[in-house]
């Protein structure tokens, strides 16, 4: 039996016992295959620290999965080499895409407003403005105070020098105005 021969028997014969839970075996199987497994997985990875990780997990996979190789469908270390051969490609398919600084800007939105969108607004905005402006100053004054600066009711009664009710008053009938006026 030439030496090729031998260590497909004797990785066979490990894997046949690993299935059966033996530990001296599990060992034996890790320092004759690991240094090959480990070059599969380094050259498909490509850090030394991933392969390294993958080696562990690739040895787990065969710990719990010994018993389900088959002799009579291939050679044992074929065997390993596809476990870790198909185990470093999910690793490869789990990474996250490495993005170069080309393809960033483009993922980066625009939160800018469109053209259109600033027209709109700057109309909008000219609608609002004529319309304030066809109210009294002081109510205008009260309503910017209200509902553009926070203002209580009571602080902007006391700013006019008028009853709190009268302040009221002023702001819903000056905003049934405002809302006619931008209606038109």
């Amino acid at each position: 039996m030439n030496a090729t021969a031998q260590i497909r028997t004797e990785t066979c014969l490990l894997l046949e016992r690993i299935s059966q839970q033996d530990r001296t075996a599990f060992r034996d199987l890790y320092h004759s295959a690991g240094p090959k497994l480990m070059g599969v997985l380094l050259r498909i990875l490509g850090t030394r620290s991933e392969a390294e990780d993958a080696l562990q997990e690739v040895f787990t996979r065969v710990w719990l999965r010994a018993g389900r190789f088959d002799p009579s469908r291939g050679a044992g270390m074929t065997w390993l080499v596809a476990l870790s051969r198909n185990h470093a490609i999910d690793r490869l398919r789990a990474r996250k895409p490495e993005q170069t600084d080309d393809g960033v800007a483009e993922l980066i939105a625009d939160t800018a407003p469109r053209a259109e969108t600033r027209l709109i607004a700057q109309g909008e905005a000219r609608r609002v403005t004529e319309c304030f402006d066809t109210l009294e100053p002081a109510r205008a004054d009260a309503v910017r105070g209200a509902y553009l600066d926070g203002l209580s009711y009571e602080a902007l009664a006391a700013r006019h020098s008028i009853p709190l009710n009268t302040m009221r008053t002023w702001l819903r009938r000056s905003l049934l105005k405002l809302k006619e006026c931008l209606e038109q």
